[in-house]
């Protein structure tokens, strides 16, 4: 429950409109820098929660080492090398995020900026806060953000698989194969290669990437405008 009051697109969204005012950023490849950075910066904020959840998630019946939430971040605490231990799988996270979130507003942001620059006024309407100002209009917005996700997506996602798989280390088979980023990205790629080990799951992940980002971007662009953002 906890994580659900800190969903990952919130927090990047949040931290990409204050790292874009505070530094007064604009163009696209500025936006593929805030946007590289909000996600990192929300990465190492909420880290500890994402490992506490995958571990939990991967319990079966029968087989729970931990009892609750307070029992794991006990137990990972104290058997895990403390803090440390819940930012197992940090770097292949941070590595990834960047292009993640990079790629997100990037390509969000080229689409909007292209759609309305030749198709104003069939993709686009004037702003609520500011009728001025052209924004997509709300189903334009859930598919340029649904794209923008699935690009973003299918670049991080070996990153991703290798994040996972460094979180549960502790909780599988050949654990002391996957200590660091490089030896997990290794161990998945020799023993079950590119489509079934890097890539593995990546369809399924399509179903809820694409629909939350598409979402998201369109939430973010609804509240932009009021919040006088604009």
């Amino acid at each position: 429950m906890l994580r659900v009051f800190f969903p990952p697109h919130l927090e990047i969204l949040i931290f990409f409109q204050m790292i874009k005012k505070n530094l007064g950023i604009s163009g696209h490849v500025h936006q593929l820098m805030a946007g590289s950075m909000a996600g990192i910066t929300a990465v190492i904020c909420t880290y500890p929660l994402d490992m506490v959840r995958a571990r939990l998630a991967f319990q079966v019946k029968g087989d729970h080492k931990y009892t609750g939430i307070i029992h794991e971040f006990k137990t990972i605490y104290t058997k895990e090398g403390g803090m440390q231990g819940f930012y197992r799988g940090l770097m292949p996270t941070i590595v990834g995020m960047a292009p993640y979130a990079g790629f997100s507003f990037f390509t969000f942001g080229t689409l909007k900026s292209v759609g309305l620059a030749h198709a104003p006024t069939m993709l686009g309407r004037p702003s609520l806060d500011n009728p001025d100002v052209l924004v997509l209009k709300t189903h334009v917005n859930l598919l340029c953000g649904g794209i923008a996700g699935a690009i973003a997506q299918t670049i991080s996602y070996p990153l991703d698989v290798t994040r996972r798989r460094m979180q549960l280390g502790a909780v599988l088979p050949d654990s002391e194969k996957c200590l660091t980023m490089v030896q997990t990205l290794k161990y998945v790629y020799g023993n079950h290669g590119i489509r079934r080990g890097l890539y593995r799951g990546l369809s399924l992940n399509y179903i809820r990437c694409i629909p939350s980002q598409a979402v998201a971007f369109t939430t973010y662009e609804l509240m932009k405008q009021f919040l006088h953002l604009n």
